[in-house]
This record gives structure tokens, C-alpha cells and sequence, in this order.
């Protein structure tokens, strides 16, 4: 067992019998839910690593989900890998926007799942193949409509302004810590707020965002390689 807390948001009571018993030997289930108000009672309260969620959930579905927590204030959020059935854009994209940080389908095997688990904990984006080039398109295409700079920075505190700065260089999680004053944990907190407001899913975007807007000059100046 990984050690890595998990609840499971599903509206389907069998389907997460099934998947409590596949994961039992691989993580610690500490929850599970079947709709959105529910879920965020549930993750509130047992304080996951990640959060396997479902998409289409009654009363809102898991966007609604991923809103509240981004309003509950928790520190640290859990991370969100999405289980769903879909694979259609008009899921997927939503969901990530909202701060999903992977995405797979119900046709994954346990294995894979296991390592999706781990590497979204991790603060990794995950997606199934065949997903992942429309979620780029998606996020990179050129007449995606985009806020000018400064009006996107307004949404972000001084303190994320420096992690962005930071991260757009490729600075480490320990070392931009280290840089700040404040833990490693604490970095990925506010990495995680800065990808959610501005709609992007990994620090790679963040240097792509951060560069083609003219924030920084080169998009691994000076930094290093690793998330950690």
C-alpha cells in the first residue's frame, strides 16, 4: 500500500464497491460520496491526497464539485484525478478548467489507475492517451479566447505572483520554498491555486503562459528540472 488517502465520488453504489476492492491493496480509502454536497462534506472531513471523482454526478455534476472545493479554503486541496465513462471533449475540457489535474476513463485497468493515483498525488498531471492531445489543442489552441495578462494576474495574490514567477522559470518546488521563506507544501498549494485561476494544468503551461505573454524572457531561465 502506497500509504496515499483516497476518496472515491461516484454515483453508482456498485461501481464503488468495485473500485474500493480493486484499490484496497494499493491505497487507504478514508471516503466516498454520490453526490456533490455530500462529497465535499466527505473530503472536508477525511482530508484526502486525492480525490477520484466521477463527471456526471447529480445536482451539478463533478464541476460542482471541483468549484466548492476550490471555495472551501482547505490547505492543502486534495488533488482530483476524474474517473468517468466519457471520453467526449465536452466532459473532459470542463473538468480540467475547474481544476481537475488528470483524466481517465472506466476502461483503465487497475495498474494504471494505481499509477494515475500516484502521479496526480504527486502534483503530475495524468490523462489517457488517447485524451491527452485534445486536452492540449484544447488549452493551446490559437483562437481559444484568452484575458489580456495583467487582467488574468489580477485574479492572483502577491504571494501566487511570486510562485508564478518562480514556477515560469523552472524553479523546484524546495527550491522556490526556500526563495519565499515558506515549505514545500505550501509551494504546491499555491501551485495549485495559480493553475486553477488561470486554466492551466501543468507548471510546463505555466512557463508556455508566462513566456508568450512577455513575463519572463525565457521559460527555463535559470531554473532546474524536478517538481520536488
Amino acid at each position: 500500500m502506497s500509504g496515499l488517502r483516497l476518496v472515491v465520488v461516484d454515483d453508482h453504489h456498485l461501481f464503488r464497491a468495485g473500485v474500493r476492492s480493486e484499490l484496497a491493496a494499493h491505497v487507504e480509502i478514508v471516503g466516498e460520496a454520490a453526490a456533490p454536497a455530500e462529497a465535499i462534506a466527505v473530503i472536508i472531513s477525511a482530508a484526502p491526497d486525492v480525490v477520484l471523482l466521477d463527471v456526471h454526478l447529480p445536482d451539478g455534476g463533478g464541476v460542482a464539485v471541483l468549484r466548492a472545493l476550490a471555495d472551501a479554503g482547505l490547505d492543502p486541496v486534495p488533488r482530483v484525478l476524474v474517473l468517468s465513462v466519457s471520453d467526449a471533449a465536452e466532459d473532459v475540457v470542463p473538468m480540467i478548467r475547474a481544476g481537475a489535474l488528470g483524466y481517465v476513463t472506466k476502461t483503465i485497468d487497475t495498474a494504471e489507475l494505481v499509477g494515475a493515483i500516484e502521479r496526480v498525488a504527486a502534483g503530475d498531471a495524468y490523462f489517457s492517451p488517447r485524451l491527452a492531445a485534445f486536452v492540449l489543442q484544447a488549452f493551446t489552441a490559437p483562437d481559444a479566447p484568452v484575458a489580456a495578462a495583467e487582467d488574468e494576474l489580477e485574479s492572483l495574490t502577491p504571494r501566487e505572483r511570486e510562485v508564478l514567477h518562480h514556477l515560469a522559470r523552472g524553479y523546484a518546488y524546495k527550491r522556490i520554498g526556500a526563495r519565499l521563506g515558506i515549505s514545500a507544501r505550501t509551494v504546491e498549494s499555491h501551485v495549485g491555486a495559480v493553475l486553477r485561476k488561470l486554466q492551466l494544468t501543468s507548471r510546463h503551461e505555466v512557463s508556455h503562459w508566462a513566456a508568450s505573454r512577455g513575463l519572463i524572457g525565457d521559460a527555463g531561465d535559470g531554473g532546474e528540472e524536478g517538481a520536488t
